[in-house]
């Protein structure tokens, strides 16, 4: 890695990861409504937090404020996972983005199973679970592409 760790490569890396967390997310949320095979992140989300709120004793908040609440919690999650970009340096952003997300995605097919969580939302089908890959691979290099794009406005 050839760059320093200053506040501007911080700055570019959550930039890049928020970029990387928006892409996905509106991916989920757009093709959900129209395809019936697609990943359904929001249940899971919703499904993480009514159950660790029930495990504090809490009870969870109706399933509009849930979704809210899921959705509010995928795009700083992602954000911050996916501005691990940065971290590699300009070099090797396609790369790390491209791991990034395929290893989420692949994370997002075999973790929600034995997380109690259930494995209808993001892998129901093999569409679905190749959806799932293929979206948070495009948010990774998604991520990936603005990190580069700020590279070049520093030029």
């Amino acid at each position: 890695m050839n760059e320093k760790l200053t506040a501007e490569t911080i700055a570019q890396s959550l930039g890049s990861g928020l970029a990387g967390a928006f892409v996905l997310t509106v991916l989920h949320e757009s093709v959900r409504r129209v395809v019936p095979e697609a990943p359904r992140a929001d249940l899971l989300g919703m499904r993480a937090i009514a159950k660790g709120l029930k495990a504090a004793g809490q009870q969870p908040p109706p399933d509009d404020k849930l979704h809210t609440l899921a959705l509010g919690g995928d795009i700083v999650a992602n954000t911050l996972y996916y501005s691990l970009v940065g971290l590699g340096g300009r070099e090797n952003a396609w790369l790390l983005g491209s791991t990034l997300g395929a290893a989420a995605g692949v994370g997002a097919v075999a973790l929600p199973g034995p997380m109690g969580l259930g494995t209808e939302p993001s892998a129901r089908t093999p569409a679905t679970a190749a959806m799932t890959i293929g979206w948070y691979l495009v948010g990774g290099l998604a991520a990936a592409a603005v990190y580069q794009l700020f590279g070049r406005s520093n030029r």
